[in-house]
């Protein structure tokens, strides 16, 4: 039961939509330009560096809060002394709604973004390791290759094999059962992660992806 109240949590967090509502402050509606995509990346190219990161930083907030309010108040009120053995657990959990929220929102027809900033924000809430390997996960390869889709992916992946590795090492403090449900959460995460960015993946193969420049204009390529 609290398993299904922390993706709840998460959902209503989630369907928060940033880049919806900031660009309609704007008078753009950001479904129908660019990409269609409502996140960071087609905020970004559309209306620039400074609507791009208030939408990165508005959809990690409202994952990084809802995971923290189980994690701080309702895991801890529910489960009383049990709660830490589940707390990452149930913080995966609340992050997973998050991004279904972030991806489905349900009084949009279910057309949202891809889910990565809030996932870059339920990074942050699991602490200062998860963020270092995080940033360096998505910049090197951005830096190098500018694509956001690839980092995201890296960004991803590294996040779901640190989780396991810290499990296993014994650093998370969970039984094994807990530890493996909570992999197949965040492997199910990351699997939604690259079936979101399927065309991204077939255009990174055919190597017409196209690139993100932060500061200077974006060429259509």
């Amino acid at each position: 039961m609290i398993r299904l109240l922390c993706l709840l949590i998460g959902y209503v967090f989630g369907m928060f939509q940033t880049a919806v509502l900031y660009c309609r402050l704007k008078g753009v509606d950001i479904r129908n330009v660019g990409s269609g995509n409502a996140g960071t990346t087609n905020t970004l190219r559309v209306m620039g560096a400074k609507a791009g990161f208030t939408v990165l930083f508005g959809d990690m907030l409202k994952c990084y809060l809802a995971v923290k309010l189980v994690q701080l108040f309702v895991g801890p009120m529910l489960l009383g002394d049990s709660f830490p053995q589940m707390k990452y657990l149930l913080m995966i959990y609340t992050a997973c709604g998050a991004v279904l929220g972030h991806d489905f929102p349900f009084y949009l027809k279910f057309k949202g973004g891809k889910g990565i900033a809030c996932t870059a924000g339920n990074i942050i809430a699991f602490g200062w390791k998860y963020v270092i390997v995080g940033l360096l996960a998505f910049l090197v390869p951005f830096n190098i290759t500018h694509y956001v889709s690839l980092g995201s992916l890296i960004l991803y992946s590294g996040f779901f094999i640190e989780l396991v590795i810290m499990g296993q090492l014994g650093f998370l403090g969970m039984p094994q059962n807990y530890l493996i449900e909570m992999y197949i959460i965040a492997f199910l995460m990351t699997a939604l992660a690259f079936y979101q960015h399927r065309a991204n993946i077939k255009r990174l193969l055919q190597h017409c992806e196209r690139k993100t420049y932060i500061f200077k204009k974006n060429k259509t390529e």
